[in-house]
């Protein structure tokens, strides 16, 4: 029985892998609807997106991986709705939750389990029967809460706290973390057995800063959604500033920098100057930055006048990809300045 069993098992996957591979070969979304929430046209996301097709009617776990703001629950829908499932999609997140917690959350518990459980809970994990069940900052479980999740993805069952009587459970797990699960588990601090199975399936979430051509359609989306008619428009000094911004939270950062902006302004038409003032106050005193930090502590030896606005110059042209007329608005100088400026460096050198 065990070797029939087995065989089975192996065609199974076989035929998954056959099916994985001829969809990562097509180029077209067969249902690009299951994805419409997620504002891009960058290629690379795309190609997620088609391998997310390719997946999401598995019952094997999935791992989003992403920097704070990129949008992993907004992925995890996505799979979701590309899966077909018919249950809902239940979405929690297990950052900073005690063991004991993470266990009534997602198992639920009897009455009298514990002191002051007056009532049946269900668990999550049985809200999200026949659908999709969403666990994010999945790198904060605890030890112990990490040997039950595991458990559970083994085998599908569970008990609620306070029984011994088993529960199984249908739902697709999908996890998220904005950590580096491989990382973690060398240090021991992330089960490997753990991230083996968490990782069937993975996807990494590329940051904005590596998806720079979506930004342009991002913020027209963003301001179209926060103003009135006619909406909001960025001066292409304004686009090209934003375009080469760091932006550490991401889509979110910049959906709140847009928000603030356009508070802020008057006219239909933003401009750069708007954006200069609360990119430098988000950037927090003595907080070391990318690249120069005037900010320095009373022991550290201060630069000459000419190396602090050398070190500053090549800090704006860095931040700007070497484009001078934005380094030079960065700076506070026109473009010929900055011009005459790098050629009498050339001529010192």
């Amino acid at each position: 029985m065990t070797s029939v069993k087995r065989a089975l098992e192996s065609r199974d996957k076989d035929l998954k892998i056959a099916v994985l591979g001829k969809s990562l070969q097509e180029t077209n979304l067969r249902c690009p609807e299951n994805f419409s929430h997620i504002v891009t046209n960058n290629e690379r996301m795309r190609a997620l997106f088609r391998f997310i097709e390719a997946v999401a009617s598995s019952d094997e776990p999935l791992l989003l991986q992403g920097e704070t703001g990129t949008g992993k629950e907004l992925f995890a829908r996505a799979v979701h709705n590309a899966s077909g499932v018919k249950g809902p999609f239940v979405a929690t997140n297990l950052g900073g939750l005690e063991d004991m917690l993470v266990s009534d959350t997602l198992f639920g518990h009897v009455r009298g389990a514990y002191t002051g459980a007056d009532e049946i809970r269900k668990g999550l994990i049985i809200q999200a029967a026949h659908g999709t069940l969403f666990l994010d900052e999945i790198g904060d479980l605890s030890p112990q809460s990490q040997v039950k999740l595991l458990r559970f993805l083994e085998n599908r069952e569970f008990f609620p706290l306070g029984t011994d009587i088993p529960r199984r459970s249908e739902a697709r797990i999908v996890v998220a973390t904005n950590m580096d699960l491989e990382a973690r588990a060398e240090a021991g601090l992330f089960r490997r057995d753990l991230l083996y199975r968490l990782s069937t399936y993975r996807v990494d979430i590329p940051p904005l800063r590596e998806r720079q051509d979506d930004i342009p359609l991002l913020s027209d989306h963003f301001l179209s959604s926060i103003s009135e008619a006619p909406p909001s428009k960025l001066t292409p000094e304004a686009m090209a500033l934003l375009k080469v911004s760091p932006f550490p939270g991401n889509v979110r950062e910049l959906r709140g920098l847009l928000l603030k902006a356009k508070a802020l302004s008057r006219e239909p038409l933003i401009g750069p100057s708007i954006f200069e003032g609360l990119l430098n106050n988000s950037r927090k005193p003595n907080t070391p930055q990318d690249g120069f930090n005037v900010t320095r502590s009373p022991e550290t030896e201060l630069p000459t006048i000419q190396q602090a606005v050398s070190n500053l110059v090549q800090d704006a042209l860095k931040r700007t990809n070497g484009h001078q007329t934005m380094a030079a608005k960065l700076l506070g100088i026109t473009p010929q300045a900055l011009n005459k400026r790098l050629k009498n460096k050339e001529n010192r050198s």
